[in-house]
Order: structure tokens, then C-alpha cells, then sequence
């Protein structure tokens, strides 16, 4: 009974978790998310430049395909996973997302008052003359 959960326990792992010494398991999680990325970005081309996909929502799956591309290097490439010893780098990958958001939507923010607060380019224009 032991021998049988010791093969299911070597087969349970997480993407990101392969053993440092087991080089074949590893080399296969890299060929995996590689495999993965391509075919992700290979699907964000095709849905980008067909007529198949309804036009409206083309930007939902692009994001959507985005996020799924993101979490394919995460686990694949930066073997961020959900292990006990993965959490100072989860917890600094959600710190840096959220310094990004406060930067990106600020800055969209402050563009926004800034064009609704500008005068229209004619005024502008008068008062140059």
C-alpha cells in the first residue's frame, strides 16, 4: 500500500515544484509551458486577425488569453506555486501588481482630469494671437 501512494505522491506536483535533481521532470515542466505559451500566443494572432471570432468580443479574449499567458509563466517559468515555501514570492508578486495598478490607473487617472480640465485647442489658438 505504501509503494502505491509513493508513486501517486511523485506524480502529484505542481508544475513549478519539479525536484532540483530530477532534470528530465524539469526540462519537461519548461517543454510543457513553452508548448503552452505558444499555443496561447499562436490563438491571440488568429483571434486578432480573423473574421470568425465576433468583432465586439475580440479585446475580452485577447485579455483573457493575456491572463492565461501570464499564469503560464508564472507557474512554467517563475514556479510561483501555492507551496508553503512560495510565499514570500507570492506575496511580493502581489505587492508588485499592485505598485503597477496604483501607477497605470493613476496615471490614466491623472490624463483624464488633465484632457477634461484642458481648454478646446480654438481657445487655445486665441489666445496665442
Amino acid at each position: 500500500m505504501s509503494d502505491h501512494m509513493q508513486v501517486r505522491a511523485d506524480h502529484d506536483i505542481a508544475p513549478g515544484d519539479e525536484e532540483q535533481h530530477n532534470v528530465g521532470q524539469r526540462i519537461l515542466g519548461y517543454v510543457v509551458g513553452l508548448g503552452l505559451a505558444l499555443l496561447l500566443t499562436a490563438t491571440s494572432f488568429f483571434v486578432a486577425g480573423t473574421d470568425l471570432v465576433w468583432q465586439p468580443s475580440i479585446p475580452v479574449a485577447l485579455i483573457v488569453l493575456a491572463i492565461a499567458q501570464m499564469g503560464v509563466h508564472l507557474v512554467f517559468f517563475l514556479h510561483i506555486t501555492t507551496g508553503p515555501d512560495n510565499t514570500n514570492n507570492v506575496l511580493a508578486l502581489a505587492f508588485g501588481l499592485l505598485v503597477v495598478f496604483l501607477v497605470v490607473g493613476g496615471s490614466v487617472w491623472i490624463m483624464g482630469h488633465l484632457n477634461q480640465n484642458m481648454l478646446p485647442m480654438d481657445q487655445i489658438m486665441q489666445m496665442h494671437r
